[in-house]
């Protein structure tokens, strides 16, 4: 049986004071997919994120990303020979330096990840830096990478947050609620630019979000999670056609299975830790393969 390029494998984690956080996880994410995890807070949804970057260890089962284990002692290879995984890493708070231009912020990456770093300070001033102001051109933000941070809004900062995020070129791109924190129409027009990101660079993208129409305007798969100790109940595919448009997300399908999805997730919360059973989703009319 071949193995998906992001998979965990019955995975558990407890906490030091005793909290299980998950509980026979099971997760598995094929090269270039974008995934949507949703469910009730504190379900584990960002732990899951943790875990693929190494930031913890499953007290039980397997995380394994692109051939290697992951854990914080450093990724073992699971298949001979192959290199370490690159990872962005997008959160909701766009962190950025204050006393390095946004377009210094956005080549952090490429300064401490291999192979890039062995470079960085030949190439810092051309070609990183045009690889920097590429991107910030693509998300709109052409002639603001001599800006300092304090000099953006936070639309604009999440903007180059995005760009920090795939300069270096990951093959696995991490976001937890990268949009949460900004007003609707902002999140809106982010959606798409996220989109156009993905569409054009293809990362496989695991994207933690409480908004269930952000889930399903970018993802090509949702997965429900339970309420604590949280574990994969329901995964549904997302066949809306791309490139999706807000238009699109006003379609009756779009709306049914957004309302799905809030279904179940009430479920799950009223639920706590027993199992819901299984709920009979009615097939989704006009849905373009």
């Amino acid at each position: 049986m071949s193995q998906s390029f992001i998979q965990l494998s019955d995975v558990m984690l407890r906490y030091g004071g005793g909290t299980i956080a998950l509980d026979h996880t099971t997760l598995g994410i094929d090269r270039g997919d974008f995934v949507a995890l949703v469910g009730p807070s504190g379900c584990g949804k960002s732990t899951i994120l943790k875990l693929l970057a190494g930031l913890l260890r499953p007290t039980s089962g397997a995380v394994i990303a692109g051939g290697r284990e992951v854990g914080p002692a450093g990724a073992r290879p699971v298949v001979a020979g192959r290199p370490a995984l690159r990872i962005g890493l997008a959160f909701q708070n766009p962190t950025m330096l204050p006393w390095l231009t946004i377009r210094e912020n956005v080549m952090i990456p490429l300064k401490i990840v291999e192979p890039f770093r062995q470079d960085y300070a030949r190439k810092k001033r051309g070609e990183y830096a045009e690889r920097a102001d590429a991107l910030l051109a693509q998300v709109g933000l052409r002639g603001f990478g001599d800006k300092r941070p304090w000099q953006l809004s936070g639309g604009m900062l999440q903007r180059a947050s995005l760009c920090r995020a795939l300069v270096h070129q990951p093959e696995l791109l991490l976001l937890d609620e990268p949009f949460g924190a900004l007003d609707q129409f902002t999140r809106e027009e982010l959606w798409d630019i996220m989109q156009t990101l993905w569409m054009t660079q293809r990362p496989t993208v695991l994207l933690v979000t409480h908004d269930l129409r952000e889930s399903a305007y970018l993802a090509n798969r949702i997965c429900v999670m339970s309420a604590r100790p949280g574990r994969i109940l329901e995964t549904r595919d997302v066949d809306f056609a791309r490139p999706r448009t807000l238009q699109s997300s006003y379609d009756p399908a779009f709306g049914a299975l957004v309302q799905q999805l809030r279904m179940r997730i009430a479920e799950a919360r009223c639920d706590g830790d027993a199992t819901p059973p299984p709920v009979s989703v009615p097939a989704l009319q006009g849905v373009a393969a």
